[in-house]
């Protein structure tokens, strides 16, 4: 018997509605965001609640975030640490980033998020380079599609054993099983998902959430 599910948007809604509890800073800033030319590169409800739940099972306390936008998964994760927590938030856009500071200071949590403008990967190897390796709990990356690998290979080495390192995008609204679509950004992914499939260095699932998420476990 098929297992796969067809989820409707009326489904999605119904998933939404009896599982999302939202912090009314979180509904503003989605609010706020939904108005923007790239609006869809936001996470939704489901998923951002679905990365607090994951913070607060595995305790925790220091995380990176690759790909910020306007906050939205940031704002996530910091509601869920405790108030020691603290992420380091690497960006590149004044813009986006102007619109997450308003709504992480509005939620009480600015203190947690330390944001860097500046390429990631210089980020990610300033925090190797300062002795980071093996010190942090979580990252997530949602950013440029074919910096995908390099990301993970960093920040594999930043995490500490069971870390956990969540990717999305890893699905491509179903592009990255249509050989026919040979956009960058699809064969990106289809190479980072083959890439980590075969890692033996972690323990992997790929969930059908949002618009794909991967989880990787440092093992």
């Amino acid at each position: 018997m098929s297992r796969l599910l067809n989820m409707t948007p009326e489904l999605n809604q119904y998933m939404v509605d009896h599982s999302v509890r939202d912090h009314p800073v979180l509904a503003e800033l989605r609010a706020a965001t939904a108005p923007l030319k790239h609006a869809g590169m936001q996470i939704g409800a489901e998923q951002g609640q679905f990365m607090q739940f994951m913070v607060r099972l595995i305790n925790a306390k220091r995380c990176i975030e690759v790909g910020v936008f306007t906050g939205y998964s940031s704002l996530s994760v910091a509601l869920a640490l405790p108030s020691d927590g603290t992420i380091v938030a690497c960006d590149i856009s004044e813009e986006w980033t102007a619109i997450a500071k308003k709504h992480w200071e509005k939620a009480g949590v600015a203190s947690k998020i330390t944001l860097k403008l500046a390429p990631a990967n210089d980020t990610l190897d300033k925090l190797l380079a300062e002795g980071g390796a093996g010190k942090y709990d979580f990252a997530f990356i949602d950013a440029d599609k074919p910096a995908y690998i390099g990301y993970y290979e960093r920040l594999l080495k930043l995490m500490r054993p069971n870390g956990l390192i969540m990717v999305d995008n890893t699905l491509w609204s179903g592009s990255v099983v249509d050989p026919k679509n040979q956009e960058r950004d699809t064969v990106a992914l289809r190479e980072f998902n083959a890439f980590v499939h075969k890692d033996v260095r972690v323990g992997l699932a790929m969930l059908p959430l949002g618009d794909g998420v991967t989880l990787l476990r440092k093992r």
